[in-house]
Order: C-alpha cells, then structure tokens, then sequence
C-alpha cells in the first residue's frame, strides 16, 4: 500500500471512530482527533527506553516485595505521576498506598536440631528448604536412599519419624526433580524431612542468604490460611549428617551412588532427633501507587478507567558464572509499568480530558500472589462500583512486533470496542488478538482477576513468555521499545474511547456468573 492510499484509510477509519465517539457522549465536548494524535505522539520509543532503564536498573535491586528497591520505584513513579500535574488518588491527596506484610525470621540463637550427642546449628549445618514454621518435633531418625515411589510398608516406617533423604553427591539439596519424592514422604506423615546437600562452601553460604531471609506472608491472611501442623523440610549438609550417623553403620558415600535405585529405608537404631524451631514475627509494608486524572464531564467524572501494572519483580539470588545477582525484569513487568506512565503522561497534555476520570494504579506484590492488587481492590480509595473497567498491562515489551494478546475480550464488550479501536487505527500495525493460550489460565495469573472478581469488566495485555521470563537475562537491552511504544497509543486511544462513551461497559451474562465473586 502506498503512502496516499495509507493516508486515506487511516483518516477514512480515524472518522468512523470519531463519529461513534461523538453520537455516544451525545454533545459533550470531547478532545479532537487532532489532540489525541498530538497526545499519542508522547508515547515514544526513546520515553518507553528510558523508563524501562530507570524501573529496570541494577539499583532497584530487583525490586522484590519488600525492598528498598521496590520502594525506590514506587517513589519515582509518584513523582513522574505528581510532575504531570495527575492528583494522588489516596484520600489525603498523597499518591502512595502502603498495605502490610508479615515477614517472618527465624530466631537462630533459640532453633537447633539435635540428634543424640550431636547438636547442629542452622545456617551452619542445616537450613529451611521450604518456609520458616514455628514449632518443636522430637522422634526417631530413619534413613532413605534411592528414588521412585513408596510401598505401603515403607509409608508406615516414615509415619511419625524424622526422615533424612541422601540425594546424589552433586545434588545441592534444592534439586526440583526430587520435590515430588520429599512431598510424598511428608505426606506419609514423617516428623520431618532432611534432604542431604554436598554442596561447597561457597555454594551453601549462598543457600543460606536465601533461605534464611525472612518469609514474607499477606499481612491480613485468614488463619486458616496458616498450617496447622509443625512438620520442617530442610537441607543438611551431608557432612553434618555423617557426624548424627557416626558408629550406626550407614554409609553416606555409598547410599549417594544409590540415586537410580529403587527406595530403601535405613534404620538408625533408634537415634532421637529433636527439632526446634523459633521465630520473630514482625509487621512491614509494601506500596502501591496511585494517580488520578479527573474527568471532564460533571455527570460521569465520578466512574473511572483503571489503569494497572506492577512494579515488581522477584529480587535477587545467587550470583550466575558473570557474577550477576540481579532479576531485573525489564518485560515482567518494567515494560506494563511503563505503559501505564506512558499512557498517564499522553492523557495529561490533552485540552480536555477524558469525560470519565482516569485511574492509574501501579501495585506490587504480583509476584508474591498478586498482594497489591487484592490490598487495592479490597481496600479501594474510589468506590469499587465506580469503575467501569481495568486494563492491565503484564509483559508488553517482547515477542512478535506486530501482535499483543488481550485476554479476556470474550467476557465482555470490552472486546468489541478493543476491535473498534484497533480497526481505526491500523497506523499502529498492531493487532489485538484472543488468548492462544487458554491452558495456562493467564486470566487467573495477574492483576486484572482482583478487580474481575468485583465485577469490573476488565482485558488484559500481555506478550507472553520467553527464554527470559524470572531469568537474569530479562533486561532493558532486550525490549522491543518501539513495539511496546506502540501497544501503550493503542491502550492510550482504548481507554479514550471508553472514557468518552455515555454508556458503561457490559458483561458477558454467563461469564460474568462464572467469575464474579459473591
């Protein structure tokens, strides 16, 4: 297609759009199609580079809930959000809202295992593999060597014992292949589980950074959220185990080299092991911030378009061959998080706003268990009734250059105005289609399903996962800016469209009983 001829299409479908705007808000004064464009124009590659750089930097540490880190971004967000004239959309006209954690750590002064004259310390010789529990267990040790499935006879040996699994000697206590084989020996109703780690010294002081860092949990968590029963995994290093076994007749080199054969139990002669477990429990936070444009118009200013991204990431872990710690997560989700910015800038420089106020809500905790956005949507600082629909942006920034999914567009109309949308504005070469992955369940997986289970239509944008996804190799470098530049105009002129339209948006009646919390 020639230039002229692509002219002419993009102004013949740039008309249509405006003339269904128009007969929508029925007069009322809506920006012209040469302000959104103007307005659109201001979500560029260059902006979308450099705030991905910022979100996306070393200094953020990885921003991991909580961290200075995270709150170090969500600063910097209120104030591009505070320099763009937007108000803070909580009730003191502040912009950041802060909902608390429990974090727990384990008090090692007061936890040991103990096993006949042996007594170990944790973060020397043993550590949490799973969480910090509070609690006390004392009972038999048995042995386990090899792999595959239990017999019957051999649950009933496990039952009520402490039971220390010899992995192969270059396993490093965390081996993933063997979680299926620990959980099924704790459901057999062991005391405990003790999974053996050869690692060198290096390796387990790392382990013991991560695993001994505190456990963070939602700070209004149900109690019977909490277990109820104290049954400990943890990693021991072999050596230290070998010291428990010395003169029981268990060789712990030759049950290493066991690891492809069928599961066999080892008696220790009754050896009683004692576990203690202590912790400290306090109350910290993590923020969510909040911004609002208002509306122009005196009847529907009061309804809202929710804009959402998270800040997070998941932090940091042990250095690669590079010596890189840092998970930065430039797509998941620096990239959505930009797109909200990006889209609350362009809105801000129009003469006229949007007849329906705008939301701009960027959460955290999504890694954790979608934390922030429950905290918001639970605790809203507008009336959840009010807004009319969210669209959330999760990864935006890789993939094919010509195509976003949004998920969600059978739910709702929100679908058919999205196709609208994108038909009057096919300068963007940017196509909105289905979900292509319906049985990974991405509807349930972020942000948007919060607010989806209060009743508010929502679609999601997301690229999908690759190679990089929670991998160190997520980084700034590697966004497509120019792509993602131009998914932020065609949610920019998406959340215009809705904004300007008298009527609210609808649900799809069978979806909306199949989602809709109660």
């Amino acid at each position: 297609m020639n230039k002229r001829s692509e002219r002419c299409r993009h102004t013949g479908a740039l008309a249509v759009a405006m003339l269904a705007i128009g007969s929508s808000t029925m007069h009322a004064q809506v920006a012209s199609s040469a302000d959104l464009e103007e307005a659109a124009r201001t979500i560029s590659q260059a902006d979308f580079a450099w705030r991905i750089g910022v979100i996306a930097h070393d200094s953020m540490g990885g921003r991991n809930t909580p961290s200075s880190g995270l709150d170090m971004t969500a600063e910097w967000a209120a104030s591009e959000f505070r320099r763009m004239g937007l108000r803070g959309g909580m009730p003191d006209g502040s912009f950041i809202q802060r909902y608390p954690l429990s974090s727990i750590e384990l008090d090692m002064d007061r936890s040991s295992v103990a096993a006949g004259p042996e007594r170990l310390r944790y973060g020397q010789d043993v550590l949490p593999l799973f969480g910090i529990a509070e609690g006390d267990s004392g009972a038999d040790l048995i042995v386990i060597s090899g792999s595959g499935n239990l017999s019957r006879a051999q649950r009933r040996q496990v039952d009520g014992r402490h039971v220390a699994v010899v992995l192969p000697r270059d396993a490093a206590g965390g081996d993933r292949q063997a979680f299926g084989f620990l959980n099924a020996i704790r459901k057999a109703g062991a005391a405990s589980v003790l999974v053996t780690n050869s690692s060198d010294d290096g390796q387990w002081a790392a382990a013991a950074r991560r695993s001994m860092s505190p456990s963070v949990s939602k700070g209004w968590a149900a109690e019977s959220e909490a277990a109820d029963t104290f049954v400990p995994m943890l990693q021991i290093r072999t050596a230290a185990l070998g010291r428990v076994l010395t003169g029981r007749g268990i060789d712990l080199d030759a049950l290493s080299g066991r690891a492809g054969s069928t599961v066999e139990l080892h008696e220790t002669g009754d050896l009683r092991m004692t576990i203690v477990q202590r912790t400290r429990d306090v109350t910290v936070t993590a923020p969510n911030v909040v911004a609002i444009l208002d509306g122009s118009d005196p009847e529907l200013r009061d309804e809202y378009v929710v804009y959402s991204g998270h800040m997070d990431h998941i932090g940091m872990g042990a250095p690669d061959s590079t010596g890189d710690s840092i998970f930065n997560g430039a797509d998941d989700d620096a990239s959505g998080t930009t797109a909200v910015i990006e889209v609350a800038e362009a809105m801000s420089t129009l003469a006229t706003a949007p007849r329906r106020s705008m939301l701009f809500l960027l959460v955290s905790g999504e890694e954790k268990g979608l934390w922030g956005s429950e905290w918001y949507a639970e605790n809203p600082t507008v009336p959840i009734e009010s807004m009319v629909a969210n669209l959330n942006a999760d990864m935006v920034g890789r993939n094919w250059p010509d195509t976003i999914v949004a998920i969600g567009k059978e739910h709702s109309d929100l679908g058919e105005t999205l196709n609208m949308v994108n038909n009057a504005h096919p300068e963007l070469r940017m196509i909105a289609i289905d979900d292509i992955w319906p049985e990974e369940s991405f509807y349930f997986r972020s942000d948007h399903f919060n607010f989806a289970k209060k009743g508010v239509p929502v679609l999601f944008f997301f690229n999908g996962t690759h190679d990089d996804y929670h991998g160190r190799d997520d980084e700034p470098d590697r966004i497509d800016t120019e792509k993602a530049a131009r998914i932020g105009r065609l949610v920019f002129y998406l959340g215009m469209e809705i904004g300007n339209r008298t009527e609210r948006p609808q649900w799809d009646p069978a979806s909306y009983a199949r989602i809709v919390s109660d």
